[in-house]
């Protein structure tokens, strides 16, 4: 049975292990508010990119032509997975390897390969069968542009040098603070974009040409495309960290009432037993 001193260590060492969660918790919610602003301002631009493209495919007088159109015979795919570089964030990272795995699974070893973005998908996948390309580990959920820019780089030109012949993207897409959904989505090859039904091509005006256009928008979109995946992917990580650290503190709140509770009741019985003692002591001194 424990002591009065092992139980006021426990509560001692809960107390402490709660403040921290408290202040994890409190650092989340501080980082969650930009992270979501972030998400929220990539989607609009990204839909008005897709918007865009739509119209000026329209309009181009003579059949569209860039490498990031190229349909060609899957001999090669790539995903690129999205988790975090740090822990204690709920089952933020164990949903997203399930669903690569599940992927994987369906797909031949030797024509498919992983870049990890994020410490705990690279850890998870480098001691397996699977082929890791290239990580990403800096990120540290926060927006680095010139490490977008690099990841970008490094994954367009392993589509247009014939590395890879399809790039898929999967991340946690974010709902609320409450939901997040993995999400899969192709990020190269690019579909042809459709213009709106009803939109009027005409009302439109492009400058110098639309396939001049076109060529110049095409790398913008592929950055935008993975920016709000991105974007998405650390806010789910910061509600999902948020959350577990809630309910971490909340857990740590109730165990420190139950010792509290166990502590005084030991006490209680101890006192008990003194008395009981000096009692029968004088009981059988007087005999």
């Amino acid at each position: 049975m424990a002591t009065l001193r092992d139980i006021l260590k426990r509560i001692s060492s809960v107390k402490s292990t709660r403040q921290i969660t408290k202040a994890m918790k409190m650092v989340a919610a501080a980082q969650l508010r930009k992270a979501q602003v972030q998400a929220e301002q990539s989607r609009p631009y990204a839909e008005k990119m897709s918007s865009m493209l739509g119209h000026l495919s329209a309009a181009a007088t003579d059949k569209l032509s860039h490498p990031f159109f190229e349909k060609r015979e899957v001999a090669k795919q790539t995903l690129v997975l999205l988790t975090s570089d740090r822990g204690l964030c709920g089952a933020f990272n164990s949903n997203l390897i399930r669903n690569a795995e599940k992927w994987l699974s369906e797909r031949d070893p030797e024509k498919t390969e992983l870049v990890c973005v994020g410490r705990r998908g690279y850890l998870y996948f480098r001691r397996r069968q699977w082929k890791i390309a290239e990580a990403y580990n800096e990120f540290n959920a926060e927006m680095n542009f010139n490490m977008v820019r690099d990841l970008v780089g490094y994954l367009t030109n392993r589509f247009l040098v014939g590395q890879t012949d399809e790039i898929n993207l999967l991340y946690a897409k974010f709902i609320s603070t409450a939901k997040s959904i993995p999400t899969f989505e192709k990020y190269l090859n690019i579909d042809r974009p459709e213009s709106e039904e009803g939109d009027s091509v005409g009302a439109y005006i492009f400058e110098p040409n639309p396939d001049a256009i076109f060529s110049e928008l095409l790398p913008r979109y592929a950055l935008v495309r993975l920016q709000s995946a991105l974007a998405d992917s650390f806010a789910s990580e910061h509600a999902t960290r948020m959350m577990a650290m809630t309910l971490a503190t909340n857990n740590a709140g109730e165990m420190i009432d139950a010792l509290t509770l166990q502590f005084n009741k030991a006490r209680q019985a101890a006192i008990t037993t003194e008395i009981l003692e000096v009692v029968s002591g004088a009981e059988a001194l007087k005999a």
